[in-house]
């Protein structure tokens, strides 16, 4: 892989990972605060499913973003392909959408004890971290 790329991928994962990082971390102060002040929004008893899926928002947000930062300090080191570096940082930001995304959509309107259709997309940015995980542990293997 020619530097070139690599010094755009590493740009690119930096910035999204300590993006990543302050946006998320911000929302689960945000969480706490709805939690300290009782608001009924996010507290009442028929919004377990909300509380749970604004939590897994944040803890998977706060987790990809730790992720673009670890992809970001070892892309030189992981014997990665042109091709393989894109596909990955690809696979990454969409799951940095999707996931985090999915989860904070299906708090947004819950039916029941049971989240919205937004949550549907989170599977979809699973999904997209496994494959980008799992490319990266094969150019790992590598010798």
């Amino acid at each position: 892989m020619s530097p070139e790329p690599s010094a755009t991928l590493v740009r690119r994962h930096l910035k999204v990972g300590w993006t990543s990082l302050l946006l998320f971390m911000l929302l689960g102060l945000v969480l706490e605060g709805l939690h300290a002040f009782k608001v009924g929004l996010y507290l009442d008893g028929d919004l377990e499913a909300r509380r749970l899926m604004w939590t897994l928002s944040h803890a998977h947000g706060d987790l990809l973003g730790l992720i673009h930062l670890a992809f970001a300090a070892h892309l030189s080191r992981l014997n990665l392909s042109e091709r393989e570096s894109e596909a990955t940082s690809s696979l990454l930001l969409a799951a940095t959408v999707l996931l985090p995304g999915g989860f904070f959509a299906g708090g947004l309107v819950v039916h029941g004890g049971d989240p919205g259709a937004g949550v549907l997309l989170a599977p979809v940015g699973a999904l997209a971290l496994i494959a980008a995980t799992a490319i990266c542990t094969r150019a790992s293997w590598r010798q």
